[in-house]
C-alpha cells in the first residue's frame, strides 16, 4: 500500500508535536477515526477544518488545499499484507456472507451505507488481555425496485 506524500508529512508533523488522533479530533471537534481518514486521504475536510488541522500541526496553508480535495477512496486492489488490516479482510472473508444474511434478515434486501456512516474505536479491559472494540454504524439503504 502506498502512502501519499501529504499523509507522510502530516504524520511526521503529528509525531513531532506529540499529538494523538484523539487530541486532533478534540481540536477539530470531530471523531478521531474521521480525522485519521482525512490524514490518510480517505476523506476530505472542509477548507476551515483543513486550515485548523495544518495550523495545529504547524504546517503551511498550501497543505490545507490538498486536504479539501475529494480523495480516491480505498486502497490497492490486492490482499493487504499489513497484519492489522489483513485481519479485517479475513473477518469479511469468514463472516461477510453470514453478516450480510443476518442484516438482510433483519432489514430486508439492501446494504449498509459507507457514506452515512460512523466508526468508533474503544479499548476494553478484560482479564485475558485488553480488547479492541470497533463499532460501525451505517444507515440501511434498501435496494429499490423499478
Amino acid at each position: 500500500m502506498s502512502i501519499p506524500e501529504i499523509t507522510q508529512k502530516l504524520l511526521t508533523a503529528k509525531e513531532n508535536k506529540g499529538l494523538t488522533f484523539a487530541e486532533l479530533a478534540e481540536v477539530l471537534q470531530c471523531n478521531e477515526v474521521w480525522i485519521a481518514s482525512v490524514i490518510y486521504r480517505q476523506a476530505s475536510a472542509s477548507p476551515e477544518e483543513a486550515k485548523l488541522l495544518v495550523d495545529t500541526l504547524g504546517l503551511d496553508i498550501d497543505d490545507a488545499k490538498e486536504l479539501s480535495k475529494y480523495p480516491i477512496k480505498g486502497s490497492d486492489a490486492i490482499v493487504p499484507t499489513d497484519p492489522f488490516i489483513y485481519r479485517f479482510y479475513e473477518i469479511m472473508q469468514v463472516y461477510g456472507l453470514p453478516l450480510k444474511d443476518v442484516v438482510q434478515e433483519k432489514f430486508g434486501d439492501g446494504i449498509m451505507s459507507a457514506i452515512d456512516f460512523t466508526l468508533d474505536v474503544d479499548k476494553e479491559e478484560d482479564p485475558k488481555g485488553e480488547r479492541v472494540k470497533i463499532v460501525m454504524s451505517g444507515k440501511f439503504l434498501p435496494y429499490k425496485k423499478w
